[in-house]
């Protein structure tokens, strides 16, 4: 898994042997097990890494109009009871949620609205639930509904 984990010498002293592994991958998934020896005794401790994916079809940068399919998957077991996706989570007009059973959402028409921070939820049945955020890039025109600018003769013209 080099070089993408890696143990900080400092923080051993003080007892922390924690790992850290980045970016994580699908195949990270599973269980690891951590064993340290002080004063002739063995600690160990097992942390079980689960993974969340977010994959857009087309990938990103997605472009305006084209229909966009995004879709959220985990290592999680149990059976799935509810995705639900959150765009611009902080209230206001731009705020958007959609729940369903499926794991995946489509947006026929993506617009420059729909561009900025999604977070898509699972919800199991063993009451488990999981999240991932991430950002999403559109691009397309972010102008006036109609495309017409006037400028008089002699200035600039953005």
């Amino acid at each position: 898994m080099k070089p993408r984990v890696s143990l900080q010498d400092s923080a051993l002293r003080n007892g922390n042997f924690s790992l850290r592994i980045a970016p994580v991958r699908s195949e990270d998934v599973g269980l690891y097990e951590a064993q340290v020896e002080y004063k002739a005794e063995v600690h160990s401790c097992l942390v079980e890494l689960g993974v969340i994916t977010v994959t857009l079809s087309p990938p990103s940068p997605v472009i305006e109009n084209q229909l966009l399919l995004m879709s959220c998957n985990s290592s999680h077991q149990a059976s799935l009871v509810e995705t639900c996706w959150f765009h611009n989570e902080h209230p206001g007009p731009t705020s958007k949620t959609f729940c369903s059973l499926s794991r995946t959402l489509s947006i026929l028409h993506p617009a420059m609205s729909d561009a900025g921070s999604w977070r898509c939820q699972l919800r199991y049945s063993d009451k488990e639930i999981i999240s991932a955020t991430f950002n999403l890039q559109i691009l397309g025109f972010d102008g006036p509904a109609n495309p017409v600018v006037y400028a008089a003769a002699g200035s600039a013209a953005d």
